[in-house]
């Protein structure tokens, strides 16, 4: 029962965040202060592992398809997978882990320090205030995210394959070419925008709901991060089973 009435709280909390008149104009600044955490202050990261992602997918797939199928296949193989699958939930879970502890612990202090209270008191709707740029922050960032990551492992793949595979670029691009289909960007896409909410709505939602000290927000910070993993992987198995299904 607790489970039920835990996942009706996240689900209304979600609502009153997202779901109401939207007035951009007003909450602009601080969606764009969201966007610059969220989407520039994760760049860096983003493009460090999606390279390495790029150049261990390729190192696998060499190994199993080299010698068995033609070249090509490696671009082929190496671009499906980054699109469909190992670019949304890699950049999911990394933002997940730096982004939705960081909103859970901003939050849960300023909870813990009645700062939400004088928000209230001044008849400042808080979920509109605190969650609504959140969200929406998150819901820029994370596609855009997405596609640089996709971007450079593919790219860092077909760098290492001409390198070291003997692979002509020219050849591994056929292969991204050839087997390219626009439902694996629509998927990929897809998923990184439900990713977002799963993020986002989990790091404000235990940031709201922090009672007590320092040590409750830290709780939180854990439960926000696990929350939105979860989420990603659920999401994920649905997507896939709706679109490539």
């Amino acid at each position: 029962m607790n489970l039920f009435s835990n996942i009706a709280e996240f689900c209304e909390f979600f609502l009153r965040s997202f779901f109401f008149r939207w007035n951009l104009r007003k909450h602009r600044f601080r969606i764009l202060e969201q966007i610059d955490s969220v989407g520039i202050g994760s760049l860096p990261i983003i493009i460090l592992i999606s390279a390495f992602l790029g150049l261990v997918t390729t190192v696998q797939l060499s190994y199993q398809l080299l010698g068995l199928l033609p070249r090509y296949f490696l671009g082929a193989v190496v671009g499906r997978m980054v699109l469909i699958e190992l670019g949304p939930i890699l950049t999911g879970l990394i933002v997940s882990g730096r982004c939705a502890s960081a909103m859970a612990a901003e939050i849960g202090t300023m909870r813990v320090t009645e700062q939400i209270d004088a928000l209230e008191s001044m008849a400042i709707n808080p979920y509109h205030f605190l969650g609504f740029p959140r969200i929406m922050g998150t819901l820029i960032s994370l596609p855009i995210l997405t596609v640089f990551s996709e971007f450079v492992a593919i790219y860092t793949g077909g760098l290492y394959a001409h390198a070291f595979l003997n692979v002509p670029l020219n050849v591994y691009n056929y292969g991204l070419v050839r087997n390219f289909y626009h439902r694996d960007v629509f998927g990929g896409l897809l998923k990184s925008l439900l990713f977002s909410f799963a993020i986002s709505v989990s790091g404000c939602y235990f940031g709201f709901k922090v009672k007590g000290g320092a040590r409750e927000v830290g709780i939180a910070t854990t439960y926000a991060v696990v929350t939105a993993c979860v989420l990603i992987l659920i999401l994920d198995f649905i997507v896939a089973l709706v679109v490539f299904g």
